[in-house]
């Protein structure tokens, strides 16, 4: 079984949505020893919509995935950890709150 190194919670969001999101963001950085990335107003990655990235250790897993499924405020979150295969850990071990969304996985499949 792979180690995971930690996680990424990507926060989706549109423009109708972008506040609520930074709000959201800026709330577990705030509570949590999360990193928040850029609020990329377009698809970034494999992302088929605008997100935010919030960026943990497995330490804080329980803490900061139980608050997003209790504040997230509507948004989709898509979760998945971080082992070094980027393709299982965006396919095979995604979490997701909300819409389940096609991810642009093509980027991480080898020849």
């Amino acid at each position: 079984m792979p180690d995971i190194r930690g996680y990424h919670a990507h926060v989706y969001f549109d423009a109708q949505t972008q506040d609520k999101a930074r709000a959201v963001c800026e709330r577990a950085r705030d509570l949590f020893p999360v990193t928040m990335g850029r609020m990329h107003e377009r698809p970034v990655g494999p992302h088929p919509v605008p997100s935010c990235q919030l960026a943990f250790a497995p330490e804080a897993f329980a803490d900061v995935m139980g608050w997003l499924a209790l504040n997230r405020d509507g948004l989709v979150v898509f979760t998945h950890p971080e082992t070094g295969d980027d393709l299982a850990d965006h396919r095979d071990h995604a979490i997701w709150m909300g819409a389940v969304l096609p991810l642009k996985l093509a980027m991480f499949e080898t020849g």
